[in-house]
């Protein structure tokens, strides 16, 4: 009885009729997992009246920071593990997408310093972040829905200018392009996307990558500087 209820309620969550429970899942670890999810849901309506926007069910771990949560708008069932710190303070804000988690340790930060507010971050439906994720949006990061990201994926939307060799590089200022990874990509652990590169729809790009150029729609990249090894689908032209 308990297990269907649980399963019933998360598939009102999501919004999603066909979530199933594991049925070989230990009965103590469904309640572990109900008195966790409780005091996360908990967390998660205290922090609701100071956010921009929830559309709904809101979870929160422990020890998680929100700065500028005015500029934080939320969908549905979204998930903020423990030790999770988000600062919203950019241009266009953050906007996190229905059943988006974030994972344990990832960082958000959308402005490097206050002489240039950042453009900000926008993740789909159904996408997460793995633990230990670190977004720098400041030059604007997008990420599309269904997006698997693993663990300790890191996104640098800015690049330090150093042409000039009479001023330090840190005098020089930055770039700014933005990152864009399109919907239903697999980002696995370690892979690290610089400015300017867009991973295209259906894409996945190998753990430990580094992404410094485009990723084409249903590409299978890998390698540091990633390079494509083959593709899910043939793309057009080469049929």
């Amino acid at each position: 009885m308990l297990r269907e209820t649980l399963q019933t309620i998360i598939r009102k969550i999501k919004n999603s009729p066909d979530y199933t429970i594991d049925p070989d899942l230990p009965t103590t670890a469904l309640i572990t997992l109900l008195k966790e999810r409780g005091l996360a849901w908990g967390r998660g309506l205290w922090r609701r009246p100071t956010l921009g926007a929830c559309a709904g069910s809101l979870f929160v771990g422990r020890r998680v920071q929100l700065l500028n949560t005015r500029l934080l708008r939320l969908g549905r069932g979204v998930t903020l593990e423990d030790d999770v710190k988000i600062d919203a303070l950019s241009r266009e804000g953050v906007f996190l997408g229905d059943n988006v988690s974030i994972g344990r340790f990832s960082v958000i930060e959308c402005t490097g310093a206050i002489t240039h507010l950042g453009r900000g971050f926008h993740i789909g439906a159904n996408s997460n972040l793995g633990d230990y994720n670190f977004v720098g949006a400041a030059g604007g990061v997008r990420i599309g829905a269904n997006v698997l990201i693993g663990q300790n994926v890191r996104f640098h939307s800015e690049n330090h200018l150093f042409s000039r060799t009479d001023l330090p590089i840190k005098a020089q200022g930055v770039s700014h392009q933005g990152i864009l990874v399109e919907d239903d990509v697999w980002l696995g652990a370690g892979v690290t996307l610089l400015d300017g590169v867009r991973v295209g729809q259906g894409a996945v790009v190998a753990a430990g990558s580094v992404v410094t150029k485009d990723v084409p729609p249903f590409a299978v990249a890998g390698g540091a500087p990633a390079q494509v090894l083959r593709y899910r689908l043939t793309p057009p032209g080469l049929a």
